[in-house]
């Protein structure tokens, strides 16, 4: 399993990477899976450039492509988003909007943090996105409530519930990808 890893943030004092860090040091050692994390701070995408809808597929512009191509590769998406505003981040929606077919029928599981609602606010209001778009949203998730677990150092440190959490939303997941997984006849 191909899982990619969105980190959402693109602030340059922003907490993702940390909340990032933390997510991967649990996910556990296995052949069976390949985490790709897409930094959409480093990738960089403009506002929407493309000419054409995404459903066409007829993508003009090589980050674009790029972008499609990795997305296409993978078998399950975890975001990892902070909540703004009790929103999600607007480079987040514009990473989901310049595609279409590749995001069908992708498990996806979210690590969402923030101050008050640790960023629950931001996955509801995410959800019916992701849905519009053929995903396949997870009952589990990881909410960190960054008062609570964030050093004065800017690292997740956990006090024992957040990695039963992430362990639940990684198992959910998997389930949910090899449920979907198109079956390879020899």
């Amino acid at each position: 399993m191909k899982l990619l890893v969105v980190v959402a943030s693109t602030r340059p004092t922003r907490v993702g990477p940390a909340v990032a860090d933390w997510f991967l040091a649990q996910v556990p050692a296995d052949p069976d899976l390949e985490v790709d994390v897409a930094d959409l701070a480093e990738i960089a995408l403009p506002f929407l450039d493309e000419p054409v809808d995404a459903h066409s597929g007829g993508y003009v512009h090589a980050h674009t492509i790029a972008w499609s191509a990795r997305v296409e590769a993978a078998d399950a998406v975890v975001l990892v988003m902070p909540e703004y505003n009790r929103g999600y981040p607007a480079p987040l929606k514009n990473a989901l909007d310049y595609l279409a077919d590749e995001w069908r029928d992708k498990p996806v599981g979210f690590v969402s943090y923030g101050m008050s609602s640790g960023g629950m606010r931001a996955v509801e209001a995410i959800t019916p996105v992701v849905v519009a778009l053929g995903m396949l949203p997870t009952a589990s998730a990881v909410t960190i409530h960054l008062r609570r677990w964030l050093d004065d150092d800017g690292r997740i440190h956990d006090d024992g519930t957040l990695a039963p959490a992430a362990a639940r939303l990684l198992a959910e997941v998997r389930r949910l990808a090899d449920l979907v997984r198109p079956v390879v006849v020899a």
